[in-house]
């Protein structure tokens, strides 16, 4: 696992709670995730969630994930958890907008703490976010107690394919605000060591083709949408558009991917 130390959740709270969040989202939709509609439809169909369920989803943003879920795969009830302020109320005003706040709840916290009864929900879920989370290792025991025994963890995250140099490391983690990256084993062996069978550890082979559209966006289409997000500020967006081309180097060599897991807890 690849670390950068000096990178905590004041980071990762001041970039979604301003214009940085705001550039982000104008680029990858309110499903700020790789592969945006068909990666979540590919995560809860190879996952089986599906009609009647619950689920918690950490660091859920501002609940695109939820809303999803609960429109196109018939889940009951949705309670989302992050810790950024600005997406949880967000969150709540779109749920309201498109007459789902019934279903999909928020709480202001900790994802590795959330203070939620354990053993309650089918399932947890996670979209593209656990890699700004400081200890991953609490964060899958937290998913691990929330979920009913028999029940799913399901999520998507940026994690390390090919082995990253150090120095590439420090510069995509320090652009990213990411604490610290897993891989494909380590992320299933910190399920497996939380009493979970891991059914799916894979690359979902989207990451690469999905920077190359962002860019191809950003240079082609969105150029003033994004300036206007960072107050046109021309040098703030050279510096994020070097950085972007770096992190599109490392996708396309295969060292950063998106890794997609399916764990069933034991009954």
């Amino acid at each position: 696992m690849k670390s950068k130390s000096g990178i905590g959740l004041k980071d990762v709270q001041a970039v979604y709670g301003g214009p940085e969040g705001d550039l982000w989202e104008l680029v990858m939709g309110q499903q700020i995730h790789i592969g945006g509609f068909k990666s979540s439809m590919d995560l809860a169909e190879k996952a089986g969630i599906g009609s009647g369920l619950s689920g918690i989803d950490l660091c859920c943003c501002n609940g695109a994930g939820m809303r999803f879920l609960t429109r196109f795969r018939g889940v009951a009830k949705m309670t989302g958890v992050d810790a950024t302020p600005t997406v949880i109320e967000r969150g709540r005003r779109r749920c309201k907008a498109e007459g789902l706040e019934g279903k999909i709840q928020f709480v202001l916290g900790d994802v590795t703490a959330s203070g939620l009864p354990g053993g309650t929900v089918d399932f947890v879920w996670g979209e593209d976010a656990w890699c700004y989370v400081v200890d991953k290792a609490k964060l899958i025991a937290e998913a691990a107690r929330l979920v009913k025994p028999g029940g799913t963890i399901a999520f998507t995250d940026w994690v390390e394919g090919k082995p990253m140099t150090d120095p590439e490391a420090d510069r995509f983690l320090t652009f990213m605000k990411f604490p610290s990256m897993q891989d494909l084993k380590g992320y299933s062996d910190l399920l497996e060591s939380n009493g979970c069978e891991v059914k799916t550890a894979a690359d979902t082979g989207r990451f690469a083709p999905c920077i190359d559209l962002y860019l191809n966006m950003l240079d082609q289409q969105l150029t003033y949408d994004a300036l206007r997000a960072i107050n046109f500020d021309m040098d703030m967006m050279g510096a994020l558009a070097a950085e972007m081309q770096f992190a599109q180097g490392l996708a396309r060599a295969g060292k950063v991917i998106q890794g997609l897991f399916v764990a069933r807890k034991a009954n």
